[in-house]
């Protein structure tokens, strides 16, 4: 008999986080969260995000055993602003039994008919910033710090079980170019004296805080258009400003101002740090930062994370700019092979980006939906 638990202690919330540990403990794909940044961010108290979001976890178990997890989400925002009445799952994992996976939804689904929703999607987090998504290609390549990780079966027992396809997630791996053509150099620098724009680079951290807030900005108006979109809200932005502001490397930031220093454009790569993530296996201390701080430094493979790029400046050549940018701190970084972070499979846009380059396509995720 499956028992499907409510969590309401913090106890209970550390099992849950913990469960994957213990699910792919033998997977050398499966790259593990930090276990308190989990738990800080299923906290009301310590994550700005449930100011407009609501939060219910449930753990399965079999004859005393988890077996299975997963969190009921409702993004008010989403809900009441832009008129969609669904209940978001997330953080599921769970055995290969189609018994547990269904027990697990339909206890989702039942959490939103209580609050009068009529359809269910994820797996997704509380926003359009979380990590979302459930790999369907890709089972063989480490997931990075902003993605999941699962086992196959998950896509058969969603599809078994009468989930539909809602959105659908593209990954690249890019070969760095040895050197910068000078085609690249040329257009780049006619593309900035046309505009009369800015490049601005930094050195240190704490030079990059100011122009944060214009990021979020920008990543509001690039992504405004797409199917998963939230806005980002301002208590989030402070959130994200303390949690990743630890894993940038200042060098490989790169923003775009106009002439009067408005930004207009940015990119955020960073370090590759799933192998470090790896060795880590949950644990900040007592030396597990010195993985990231090693991955900081000395790495040859990035990963692109961010890129925004105001509205009005779009299709004006002035993603060269950033790219000859970043190239340049490649070459200086070492850095080899570059990863993206996932892109919606209608975000045509932005795969062309890489058209120039040596490009796969090596992993796709995809979020599931169904009427309740």
């Amino acid at each position: 008999m499956i028992n499907i638990k409510e969590i309401t202690s913090k106890g209970d919330l550390t099992k849950f986080v913990k469960f994957p540990f213990h699910l792919y403990k033998d997977s050398p794909y499966y790259v593990p969260p930090i276990i308190k940044e989990e738990l800080e961010s299923m906290d009301p108290k310590k994550n700005p995000v449930f100011k407009n979001a609501q939060a219910a976890f449930f753990l399965a178990y079999r004859n005393n055993e988890i077996v299975g997890r997963i969190a009921a989400i409702i993004n008010w925002i989403e809900v009441n602003d832009q008129q969609k009445p669904k209940v978001r799952f997330g953080w599921f994992d769970v055995i290969d039994d189609i018994e547990v996976t269904k027990a697990l939804l339909d206890r989702v689904a039942q959490y939103g008919k209580d609050h009068g929703l009529s359809f269910m999607e994820g797996p997704v987090g509380f926003s359009n910033m979380d990590k979302a998504g459930l790999l369907i290609k890709g089972f063989e390549e480490l997931n990075t710090m902003i993605t999941w990780y699962n086992h196959s079966y998950y896509q058969k027992h969603m599809e078994a079980l009468g989930m539909q396809d809602a959105a659908t997630w593209v990954e690249y791996r890019i070969k760095t170019p040895d050197t910068i053509k000078d085609k690249v150099l040329k257009f780049s620098k006619i593309i900035q004296d046309r505009y009369e724009l800015k490049l601005l680079k930094f050195k240190k951290n704490s030079e990059i805080l100011p122009y944060v807030d214009d990021m979020f900005d920008l990543l509001n108006k690039t992504y405004s258009v797409l199917q998963t979109f939230v806005p980002i809200q301002q208590y989030q932005i402070e959130m994200y400003k303390n949690k990743y502001i630890q894993y940038i490397n200042p060098d490989y930031i790169t923003c775009v101002a106009d002439k009067s220093g408005k930004l207009i454009a940015f990119a955020i790569v960073m370090p590759s740090f799933s192998k470090a993530l790896k060795k880590m296996n949950g644990k900040m201390f007592p030396l597990g930062f010195l993985h990231l701080l090693k991955a900081q430094r000395k790495n040859d493979t990035a990963a692109f994370y961010l890129i925004g790029v105001d509205p009005q400046y779009q299709n004006k050549g002035i993603t060269a700019l950033i790219f000859k940018e970043m190239n340049e701190t490649f070459l200086r970084n070492g850095i080899k092979t570059v990863e993206t972070n996932p892109e919606l499979e209608e975000n045509k846009a932005i795969q062309a980006l890489w058209n120039g380059y040596e490009h796969e396509m090596h992993k796709m995720r995809r979020t599931y939906k169904k009427d309740i």
